[in-house]
């Protein structure tokens, strides 16, 4: 559940959002752009016009946001899983105080999104084309006739290139344990991926970044608190089943079909989907804190 970068979490007074993540419009990028790396060094725009001023960094998030998030999952992980009331209160939580609605929520979520609108396109292609053209036109050749979770196991680098950053670690590992899903959804023949499966691999891929970011931001220690391994089973599998319905549910709020999105309409979808499931997660958060 955790990643391969995991760090104490973050300090209260980090802004939410980068400057460079512009996310103000459903269609818009991934989020992570910042800038084409085309401006001059004197920071002319190239036409002779003086550069536009950069926009002010964005205020500190409130001091103490993590912390009753914090306290909260830590109360659920000592439980072994058991208190779901303060899982719910960890996750509405962090939603609504420590990211500040589910649309920051999403906003954060800037270089997941952009590996999971990757994800889309690479289902495509390969439901479109066939695995031995999508891996043909990436140079993998050697991949075809593997196993899928070696093909995809292959992919993650177009899927989620590293670069070292936290974030990128929390998309890497996110798609490497989707690929360990794969068997248990039922998903053995790449060549023969239907739409439901597709949208499988969407929903997994999707709820594991989600997942991967809370843990970072508010469980880093918490989840190995329980001494028995089986209660500490049970933490992760609660937490994953509490998120990854939060995704089926916002996938199935948006009423759109994977395999027939135009270029043009995955960043959008992708964006939505995860606004809606950080949306989602804090009214079930929100009602089993009410039980």
């Amino acid at each position: 559940m955790g990643t391969s970068s995991t760090f104490d979490g973050p300090n209260n007074d980090r802004p939410l959002v980068p400057t460079f993540v512009d996310d103000s419009d459903r269609d818009g990028g991934a989020g992570d752009d910042a800038g084409d790396g085309q401006d001059g060094a004197d920071g002319n725009s190239g036409d002779g016009e003086p550069a536009p001023a950069a926009p002010p960094l964005p205020p500190p998030g409130a001091a103490g946001r993590f912390t009753a998030p914090r306290a909260n999952f830590t109360t659920f992980a000592r439980s072994g899983g058991t208190d779901r009331r303060s899982l719910g209160r960890a996750i509405s939580g962090y939603v609504r105080s420590s990211m500040g609605s589910p649309r920051r929520a999403a906003q954060r979520m800037g270089t997941a999104r952009a590996s999971s609108g990757n994800v889309v396109r690479m289902l495509q292609s390969v439901q479109a084309n066939g695995i031995a053209e999508t891996l043909r036109e990436l140079n993998l050749t050697a991949l075809a006739g593997r196993p899928i979770e070696e093909v995809f196991a292959g992919l993650a680098d177009y899927v989620c290139p590293e670069d070292g950053s936290i974030d990128q670690g929390i998309a890497r590992n996110a798609f490497i344990e989707t690929i360990a899903d794969l068997a248990e959804a039922g998903i053995t023949d790449i060549d023969g991926l239907t739409s439901e499966q597709m949208t499988t691999v969407f929903e997994l891929y999707v709820a594991h970044t989600i997942e991967a970011r809370i843990c970072n931001d508010i469980g880093t220690k918490a989840v190995a608190l329980p001494a028995n391994p089986a209660a500490a089973q049970n933490v992760e599998d609660m937490l994953h089943d509490f998120i990854q319905r939060g995704v089926t549910d916002a996938v199935a709020r948006s009423g759109s079909n994977i395999q027939t999105l135009s270029p043009d309409q995955i960043n959008g979808f992708v964006t939505s989907v995860y606004e809606d499931a950080f949306q989602i997660l804090q009214a079930m958060g929100d009602a089993e804190a009410a039980r």
